[in-house]
């Protein structure tokens, strides 16, 4: 039986050292993905930031546009008060070709708001350039006809230095919508990337989360195992000293039964050897 008892808990050793490696494994993998998965938050978080930057930048690059757009219609609508006038003039002196001052200011700001904000071909952009610069170079002719008359001339003065300027503004609000586009994009990349990387956080949390419980089932069957184990040896250690204490036992009924045969011989007057002497002495017969 003892024997039966030594190979089982054998058995249950090897198994709890089982459970201990696989425990160990699993707790490894665990903290690997709770790393990746603490890292792929912080990039997150990092993406987030650099998106709400961008998204701030935006919206001021908006606000300048707007703003500009508000000064370049105004500067616009001077100037066109004063193509109205001019065309005043120029129908009082029928001499004049009408050829529309007001009109062609229009279609150019027509134009040029097409340019800014249409996506078209790079061919279809050089046309629409071509036409702009013709229209302008008609103004230019007709503004260099009413220029004949000094009253007519201060107000074609003003009303060219009126179109400069909200021409200026013109090309700021390009460059600030350009710039308000460049950081919309940027924006919207880096919330793209930490949508990506959110996504594998969770995974990498899911995975250490299996790890972690598989972790702590193996240590469970494990401490089982250790439980099992003591027991076996309370049961192995008493039965080893049941056996040692039967095994004396028995060896001290054989050395009595040995004293005695030497006691009777001794009686009987047989010479006894020194051990056998030492044994009767031992065994209290004499």
């Amino acid at each position: 039986m003892l024997n039966e008892l030594i190979e089982k808990r054998k058995k249950i050793l090897a198994e709890s050292e089982q459970h201990k490696n696989r425990r160990n494994e699993l707790n490894a993998n665990a903290s690997k993905f709770a790393r990746e998965r603490n890292t792929l938050n912080n990039q997150t978080r990092e993406y987030v930031e650099e998106a709400q930057k961008n998204k701030e930048l935006r919206d001021k690059f908006n606000n300048d546009v707007q703003s500009l757009k508000d000064q370049r219609n105004e500067i616009n609508e001077q100037a066109n008060a004063l193509f109205e006038e001019i065309e005043g003039f120029k129908k009082d002196h029928g001499g004049m070709k009408n050829r529309g001052l007001k009109e062609l200011q229009k279609q150019i700001e027509h134009l040029e708001f097409r340019q800014q904000t249409e996506v078209i071909s790079t061919d279809k952009e050089r046309e629409l350039i071509e036409k702009i610069k013709q229209m302008k170079e008609s103004m230019r002719e007709q503004e260099a006809e009413l220029e004949q008359n000094k009253e007519v001339k201060v107000k074609v003065t003003t009303a060219r230095e009126l179109r400069r300027q909200a021409s200026e503004m013109h090309a700021k609000v390009t460059e600030m919508a350009e710039l308000a586009q460049k950081h919309h994009d940027m924006m919207v990349d880096f919330y793209r990337k930490a949508d990506k990387s959110r996504e594998e956080a969770d995974v990498s949390h899911r995975n250490f989360v299996e790890a972690q419980e598989a972790a702590d089932a193996e240590h469970k069957y494990f401490i089982a195992c250790q439980k099992e184990l003591r027991d076996y040896d309370k049961v192995i250690s008493g039965l080893r000293k049941k056996t040692k204490k039967a095994k004396v036992s028995k060896e001290q009924k054989a050395v009595r039964k040995e004293a005695e045969h030497l006691f009777k011989m001794f009686r009987a007057g047989e010479k006894l050897t020194t051990d056998d002497i030492l044994l009767l002495q031992r065994s209290k017969l004499i």
